[in-house]
């Protein structure tokens, strides 16, 4: 079967990342970091237990900030990857816990200036 075929699915994910989710289970694992180099959306197919894992997490939003969209709401807390999935791009602050948003804004800022985009209203508005 296709779906089962490595091959045949790294070839289809490196035209859509989108194409994760018609693979076979198993293979998810094994392709997801790639499906991320063409959409950061990959993530969304991948297995829940891996969108909880922080190590991987932080592969991922190294290839692709935004993967910070979905990955689990705890990762969302966690500064370590939410700064690496800022630097990797600045938009990414979109998807941080509300609350680490506050916090570390400068710091993302200071390593993307997209992070801005971002930024709590009244933040936006302190010039200091």
């Amino acid at each position: 079967e296709l779906k089962k075929d490595k091959e045949v699915v790294l070839k289809a994910v490196a035209q859509n990342g989108r194409a994760l989710e018609y693979a076979d289970a198993e293979l998810k694992k094994d392709i997801v970091l790639e499906a991320l180099l063409r959409n950061s959306d990959a993530l969304y197919y991948a297995d829940a237990e891996l969108k909880k894992d922080k190590e991987f997490a932080l592969k991922a939003v190294a290839r692709n900030g935004r993967a910070l969209e979905h990955a689990d709401a705890e990762l969302k807390k966690d500064k370590e990857v939410v700064l690496k999935a800022v630097a990797q791009n600045g938009r990414a602050l979109e998807y941080a816990d509300a609350e680490l948003k506050k916090d570390i804004v400068l710091e993302a800022l200071l390593r993307n200036s997209d992070a801005l985009y971002y930024a709590d209203a009244e933040l936006k508005k302190d010039k200091e």
